[in-house]
């Protein structure tokens, strides 16, 4: 006898009553652990000068997990850090984001770093983000990767000792040593 393997839907996530954190892709559920220290602190440090550079620009917003970002009704992710521009606020709910954000920024933790580095990067080429953030607290970097017809190309991996830039917020720079540091 066949197991069917039952595909959860946003309704199905979005009822589910306890205060564990999880993450839906292609109808499968996972449960995401609470991010540890030293992510909360790279989360934190990155997600202050970013929301100061969009919030000085008036460019849109800054969010931070957990909050869900509805890419379709079997995808449901829990980005770290996300920021929407102000063109597209209408996707925005009080609940969740109706759709893929501009920018979308994983920290990679021993528990997700595969999921984060191949099935969400593939998630957020298919639903339309365009640009997408992987920093690695182990090796103090963070590549940064803009979407292109073919896929995710990397437009930089920035060491510690490096100043980031980003193609998508115009004149964004960030002295990495600022989020590596407690």
């Amino acid at each position: 006898m066949l197991k069917t393997k039952i595909k959860y839907t946003y309704d199905d996530y979005a009822a589910m009553d306890d205060d564990k954190r999880y993450e839906l892709i292609e109808g499968e559920l996972y449960m995401v652990p609470a991010p540890g220290f030293q992510h909360q602190t790279i989360s934190r440090n990155l997600g202050v000068v970013l929301w100061e550079f969009v919030k000085e620009n008036n460019l849109g917003t800054v969010l931070y997990a957990p909050f869900d970002v509805v890419l379709s009704e079997t995808d449901v992710v829990q980005p770290d850090i996300i920021f929407l521009s102000k063109e597209r606020m209408d996707l925005m709910t009080e609940k969740n984001l109706r759709g893929a954000p501009d920018l979308a920024i994983e920290i990679l933790s021993s528990t997700t770093k595969e999921r984060d580095k191949l099935v969400k990067k593939r998630l957020y080429g298919d639903y339309g983000v365009k640009e997408f953030w992987i920093v690695d607290p182990d090796k103090e970097t963070v590549e940064i990767m803009v979407w292109k017809e073919t896929g995710f190309g990397t437009f930089g991996i920035y060491c510690i000792d490096d100043e980031l830039t980003s193609p998508l917020l115009k004149g964004f720079r960030l002295d990495l040593k600022e989020v590596f540091l407690p």
